[in-house]
């Protein structure tokens, strides 16, 4: 789960308020990387029979054959929405296994796009190549490599590795042969790139509007000096209210919401793209100069939920603007379990933290589905400190009293197991037990402090893959 490039020695704190607010930053930070500090877990016992008969029962192997997925695909049925969450952001089997079961989910359930946790504007050019329609907007990229070259910053591995680059080619394939109105896209949720989104307003609007496209260029102006080193905007705004652009972001919004309001869209599916990219970075100019400002603030809880309520509210704009009449529209959505678990069945809860996947089940109920992935031990990509290169990490056996362990000890190898309607299996693993989460950052020194939550792991997922083994992912060379 990515969070803003922070770079300390450009943030330098001034005075004891700045110490404080820095302070709060980091451990912000550590929070949005999978590193939020646990409580301590007990040691648990070695799991009774009651555990393991069910587990062992109800566990299908991954074998790599075409019909892996048959169960998990039998128990989507008509859901909307399949959120597919990885444990790490560095594990190659679980970019790999997404795209094997996104891949089924667009050709055999018909779903509609994409949904990562990324930054909108990189997203949208990748959506434009999948879509065929960069000539006419973005100067067009040759290859999905180049397409996925806008995710520049920090860390570049996350969507800048060679199982997304393949299921970004498989979209585009897939797409030619389908009339424009019914490809499939490609979006990110989040709402770190403000600069980027800013950026993409005005140059959108100099081509559309050029008189609204200065009136815009004025208005963003304000993030001007925080270019290259935006987290410090939000310790600015903190510290100095004066120095806030929130009501510049929130006077574009609207002013944009208007002039979208009167804009001619009829039938052109690109047209529609378009607009849509138009209003979305705006969106993410107004959400996430909040997002900073409140992370500058207080960080913590705060701010990690402005995130994922911007995330869900992003998700229903894209089911709202892919649905057809009689066809609602289907998305599936990548992001870290940390995001796609339902927060309200963790220790995480307690603190008042919510998520994307509570908030899309709370929505839509049946409707969305809820996967998470995991390891036992392995390898993955990392890194040790913010901004720095991603490095091959040694993952550490899971902790004893973790699910992982309980599934390693119970020998089901990798596995698929489908818990929505197996009442048995939904009980046996809904004792709370820890469970790891790395994110850009790996401490295996420091790991049950920065690593593990506890959860009841039958009510915080529908369905688990797990990897008794994994390796780090294959980055791609530009990254």
């Amino acid at each position: 789960m990515v969070a803003p490039a922070f770079n300390a020695a450009r943030c330098v704190p001034r005075d004891s308020y700045r110490i404080f607010v820095s302070l709060v930053l980091l451990s912000s930070l550590l929070l949005l990387t999978g590193c939020s500090p646990a409580t301590a877990v007990r040691t648990a016992a070695a799991a009774p029979a009651e555990v393991v008969a069910p587990l062992r029962e109800a566990a299908v192997p991954l074998t790599g054959e075409g019909r892996d997925y048959d169960p998990l695909l039998e128990m989507v049925g008509d859901s909307r929405f399949v959120l597919l969450g990885d444990a790490t952001h560095g594990t190659h089997e679980f970019y790999r296994e997404r795209a094997r079961i996104t891949e089924r989910l667009i050709r055999e359930k018909g779903f509609d796009a994409v949904a990562i946790e990324g930054d909108w504007h990189d997203a949208f050019r990748v959506n434009q190549y999948v879509r065929g329609q960069g000539v006419r907007v973005l100067g067009g990229d040759a290859s999905a490599e180049a397409a996925l070259s806008g995710f520049r910053e920090f860390p570049g591995w996350m969507w800048g590795n060679t199982e997304v680059r393949d299921l970004v080619e498989w979209l585009r394939e897939h797409n030619a042969s389908r009339p424009a109105a019914e490809r499939v896209g490609f979006y990110g949720l989040d709402v770190y790139g403000v600069v980027g989104s800013a950026d993409a307003v005005v140059g959108s609007l100099e081509r559309l509007d050029p008189a609204a496209a200065r009136r815009a260029a004025k208005r963003y102006a304000c993030f001007s000096r925080y270019r290259g080193d935006f987290p410090s905007y939000g310790l600015d705004a903190a510290a100095h209210p004066v120095r806030s652009c929130e009501r510049k972001a929130v006077d574009q919004l609207q002013e944009l919401r208007g002039w979208i309001a009167s804009a001619k869209t009829g039938a052109d599916p690109a047209r529609r793209e378009e607009l849509l990219a138009l209003l979305q970075n705006a969106r993410v100019v107004r959400n996430g100069e909040a997002y900073y400002r409140t992370l500058g603030a207080v960080g913590g809880v705060a701010s990690w939920n402005l995130r994922d309520r911007h995330m869900a509210a992003t998700l229903d704009e894209l089911a709202a603007h892919l649905g057809r009449p009689g066809q609602p529209a289907k998305i599936v959505v990548w992001a870290h379990s940390s995001h796609l678990g339902d927060a309200s069945v963790t220790q995480r809860a307690t603190l008042g933290e919510l998520n994307l996947g509570q908030l899309v089940r709370q929505r839509y109920g049946k409707e969305a589905v809820l996967v998470g992935f995991t390891t036992y031990t392995g390898t993955v990509t990392a890194a040790s400190v913010w901004g720095e290169h991603g490095q091959l990490k040694r993952v550490r056996p899971a902790l004893r009293e973790s699910y992982s362990a309980l599934f390693h000890e119970a020998g089901i190898g990798d596995s698929l197991l489908v818990m929505r309607g197996n009442g048995k299996l939904v009980r046996a693993l809904e004792e709370p037990r820890p469970e790891r989460a790395i994110g850009v950052l790996y401490h295996p020194q420091d790991e049950r402090r920065s690593h593990y939550l506890k959860t009841r792991l039958s009510r915080q997922f529908d369905a688990v893959v797990y990897f008794d083994e994994t390796r780090a992912v294959e980055r791609l060379e530009r990254f």
